[in-house]
């Protein structure tokens, strides 16, 4: 339908528009941008699997792991959040098995189940987000 320059193109903007967000991005919204692309690879993976795509499979889920473990988890500061920081490097883990376990057994289920924890931390994190953003106003 579109040319490859096109699809090029396209991904070129795709790349700058989120370079542009991270670098303008307070924390707490880096945080949610993590969420958003665990999320969009996870989408990724689930459809790779549909069309028994597997090296797209693959990659999608790669990346999934990518952002949890090293985006998502090693974010945590363990030290100011004690116990809540511990549980969530837990599920982090728990998350990346799996997705590891989706990838060896082409397991849609397993990827729902990652998704559905990842859209409700991101629904609790954004929560968190707009009442910090209310108590500041108030202040």
């Amino acid at each position: 339908m579109f040319s490859p320059s096109f699809s090029n193109r396209a991904a070129a903007y795709a790349r700058v528009e989120v370079e542009t967000g991270v670098t303008t991005a307070d924390p707490h919204k880096l945080i949610l941008m993590l969420f958003d692309g665990a999320l969009a690879s996870i989408a990724v993976a689930s459809a790779a699997m549909e069309r028994k795509d597997i090296p797209a499979k693959g990659q999608a889920i790669s990346r999934a792991i990518e952002i949890i473990a090293n985006g998502l988890s090693a974010s945590l500061d363990k030290e100011a959040g004690g116990e809540l920081a511990l549980r969530l490097e837990a599920l982090y883990e728990y998350m990346t098995d799996r997705l590891l376990h989706a990838n060896l057994h082409n397991s849609v289920p397993a990827l729902n189940e990652v998704a559905d924890l990842l859209r409700q931390l991101r629904s609790a994190w954004e929560e968190i987000g707009s009442q910090v953003g209310k108590a500041s106003q108030a202040a």
